[in-house]
Parts: C-alpha cells; structure tokens; sequence
C-alpha cells in the first residue's frame, strides 16, 4: 500500500503508536474504530507496520564488507557494557568512522542495513544496540520499544556516547568521527554534538530532537540536519534550533524534503519516500565524504 492510500488519521495514529507505550493490539484495535476514505483503516494500519524481510539493500554476506558484533566497555551506562554492529569497508584502512544510531526500538535490521550502506560507502561503521544490556534487540519492534523505554534515559545516552568514542579510537579508524540517525537516534546525534565538542567532526540527523538552546553553543561539529515535510513534533523545534544554531556560529546546513512524513528513510513501511529518501542518503554520504576526510 503506497503513502498516497493511507488517510492522515492513521499516520497520525502510528506516530503516537511508535513515540509511545501504546502496543501493537492497542494501535490495530484503535485504528480498527477509525472512519477514513478509500478503503479499511486497519488494513492502513497493519500496512504501516515495518517488514524487514523485504527491505534489506546490501546483505550481510556482501563481499565488499566485513560485518561483526563487538563487544566493549561503557562505563556509567546501562550496565557497564556495550554491543554493537561493525561493518568494515573493503581495505585495509584507516576509514573515516560513522556512528550510526537507531530509533526508539533497538538494532532492528534496517539500522544493521544502514551501516552496512555506510560501509559500502568507505566508513567504518557502528551501530549500537541500546538495548544490548537487556539481552539485545529482541526481534521485534514491539518488544524492543518496551525495552528501550525502561532504560534510564541518561544512561541509555552516556552508552551511545562511549560508543562514539569506542570508533573513533578504534584501531581501523582514521580519527575523524561523523555520526547519523534517526528520530531517537537524530537526537542522540544532535546531543552527541553538543556533548562531544571537537571530537564529533561531523552529525546528520534525520527528524530528531533538538538539543537545548543554551547548549548549542558548545557544538563544533559541522551539522547537515534533515527533516521530513509534515512532522509537526519535531518541525516545531526547528526555528529555535536555526536560531540558536546561526548565534552559535555552527556550520550546519537544513534540508527539509518535500513530501514525506517521519520516518521517510525507513523503507521497511509506507512512509519510505524513495525518492527522497535516496536524495538525503546521498546528501549524508557527500557531507561525510568532505567532513571527515
């Protein structure tokens, strides 16, 4: 079912779905009650709902990659440890290093994909799970976003944090860090600026969070921030962001891409714009490419 055929009711009610602890009987049963235009509501629904199987882009036996699970320190975080997916690019290295951060559901296997696009690319690529201190990302989305949401936020963020610092000092690493993700993870990315100083050389988040204002002050990484059309949550932080951002003397640049909805990168659901989604992409390969060389 394309984006065209599913009413805004719906969406509407997806969003709250997926940035709340509403679950999947709940969305289904309450999109089940709506009265929309062009066909069943619950169909639109359960049309939105991700399918991994059909959405992968580069497969894990890629011989242009080498992906592994790593294992390593993170102290104050959730449980003293971390987990993550590295992908290395073909050769021997050092790379430039991207992070790359997932939503508000675990390393599900449109994240592992994305770092294994950026390593296709030529950076050496990490995805943490945040949810590797309650075993891992449990299969489903979900699950996964009960998880995440009874991690304590503060630390959740210090385990992504010494993620980014566990790639940038890693052995195949050429010392120059950029980072990217998406809702939770543009988020993170953004307060990974702030936070990070001269360490994070470059960040690209898609529709996420802005960091505080009196904060922005601190960010020395350039920024390429990327936003969807119709995103009423994260767009209403977008002016003050600007504003505090050009006070600041950032070097950041804004895209917003018209037609598209949160999400719109995510081609596991009806809100992937290919279009766009393929433009941002490689807007976010090209900002890298000259950022972090």
């Amino acid at each position: 079912m394309s984006q065209d055929h599913i009413d805004p009711k719906v969406y509407e009610l997806y969003d709250e779905y997926c940035h709340s602890t509403m679950s999947r009987r709940d969305f289904l049963s309450r999109a089940a009650a709506l009265t929309v235009a062009g066909g069943s509501a619950l169909g639109m629904a359960e049309a939105l709902l991700p399918d991994y199987a059909s959405a992968q882009e580069v497969s894990f036996t890629d011989e242009r990659i080498k992906a592994q699970y790593v294992d390593y320190p993170s102290p104050g975080g959730s449980s003293g440890q971390m987990r993550g997916y590295l992908v290395q690019p073909e050769g021997e290295g050092p790379f430039p290093a991207v992070l790359v951060v997932h939503e508000n559901r675990g390393l599900n296997p449109y994240i592992e994909d994305v770092a294994r696009r950026a390593a296709v690319a030529g950076f050496l690529a990490l995805a943490p799970d945040g949810l590797a201190p309650l075993g891992g990302y449990p299969g489903n989305d979900d699950d996964g976003k009960v998880m995440q949401a009874s991690l304590d936020p503060q630390k959740l963020f210090t385990d992504m944090h010494n993620s980014a610092r566990f790639l940038k000092d890693h052995a195949l690493s050429n010392g120059k860090l950029g980072a990217t993700g998406f809702c939770y993870g543009g988020g993170v990315v953004n307060q990974l600026a702030v936070v990070m100083g001269e360490a994070l050389s470059a960040g690209v988040p898609f529709y996420g969070r802005a960091p505080a204002s009196e904060d922005v002050g601190s960010i020395k990484a350039a920024l390429m921030i990327q936003y969807a059309e119709d995103d009423p949550r994260v767009n209403a932080m977008r002016d003050d962001y600007e504003a505090a951002l050009k006070a600041a003397g950032v070097d950041y640049v804004m895209h917003t891409y018209p037609g598209t909805r949160h999400g719109f990168h995510n081609y596991s659901t009806p809100r992937y714009n290919p279009e766009q989604a393929a433009i941002a992409w490689q807007r976010t390969l090209d900002f890298f490419a000259v950022k972090l060389a």
